[in-house]
């Protein structure tokens, strides 16, 4: 595989058949990143080339739910333990080794359990405006609880579903557009997503509805366990839906942690500083110090 190819794949992963993006060397360093909500593969396409080129195997899927990839019926198809798993077959059925993780958003909260329960898959991690777990007990103010009601909402049956699906998606279009530094999203983009959410809104929905049937994820509330991965958090100050003090409370379940926020940037980083952030997470892969990233 040159590193300018992009290809579409399918693997069989725990029962589902999940549509992965590749590019790069199939034999150089392998990179995983995991998109959020309402995302899908393509919110890493400022990065997949950056990293092919570099000579990194870049594996970027859509995570069950999502766009191509199958969704399964019912919210406990949803819980914290399938969305591992998932990620974990596919890197053995990939037979990937020593593979670098990079999440958003939801894809950061996959990232952190991932650390948690099964970090030796894992060489390094890098997390995207997505808190541990365990942050969301520490720091939970008023504001936070503010900043965090369409998860409540979320939890309603077939509201929300007609609510973001009504008017050619307007609300998930507006809480990326709308909530992102100005022309970050360009309507070729907005026009890429609302392809993928066709059919796919309850499915996407049903990771919050299953937040709190994911033992996991209840117990690193109740009692957080430690990240042994060296971990990078990179953080959007301008976060409409996360709170900074989120960020630095999640660094005291980091052994290895380190923290780099972008004070202009918002929840949609990657693609705000897509450049600045690849730089970080490259360097920090490539083990140099994370402040050169910024300079």
């Amino acid at each position: 595989m040159k590193a300018t190819d992009i290809t579409a794949n399918f693997y069989n992963v725990k029962g589902i058949r999940m549509h992965v993006i590749e590019a790069g060397p199939s034999d150089g360093k392998p990179i995983i990143f995991l998109h959020g909500f309402p995302d899908f593969w393509y919110g890493w396409k400022d990065q997949i080339g950056y990293f092919a080129a570099l000579g990194y195997h870049v594996i970027v899927p859509d995570q069950r739910g999502y766009n191509l990839t199958v969704s399964p019926q019912g919210i406990k198809a949803y819980r914290c333990k399938h969305l591992m798993e998932d990620i974990c077959s596919l890197v053995r059925t990939m037979d990937l080794k020593d593979v670098h993780l990079v999440g958003h958003d939801w894809g950061g909260i996959v990232s952190w359990m991932l650390g948690i329960y099964h970090h030796t898959l894992f060489k390094s991690i890098v997390i995207l405006n997505a808190p541990h777990p365990g942050a969301l007990r520490v720091k939970r103010p008023m504001l936070q609880i503010f900043k965090s009601w369409y998860i409540y909402f979320f939890q309603i049956p077939r509201l929300p579903e007609w609510l973001c699906s009504r008017n050619d998606f307007k609300f998930l279009r507006n809480s990326m557009a709308g909530t992102a530094v100005p022309g970050t999203f360009s309507v070729q983009d907005l026009e890429r997503y609302k392809q993928a959410w066709k059919g796919r809104i309850r499915y996407m929905i049903n990771w919050y509805r299953a937040m709190r049937l994911s033992k996991e994820f209840r117990e690193n509330m109740k009692t957080p366990k430690l990240i042994n991965n060296p971990l990078l958090l990179i953080w959007g100050e301008k976060d409409k839906f996360l709170d900074f003090q989120l960020a630095k409370a999640s660094m005291a379940f980091c052994i290895d942690g380190r923290l780099i926020s972008f004070p202009d940037a918002t929840h949609w980083l990657q693609h705000e500083k897509s450049a600045e952030v690849n730089r970080a997470i490259m360097d920090f892969i490539e083990e140099l110090p994370p402040e050169q990233a910024m300079r």
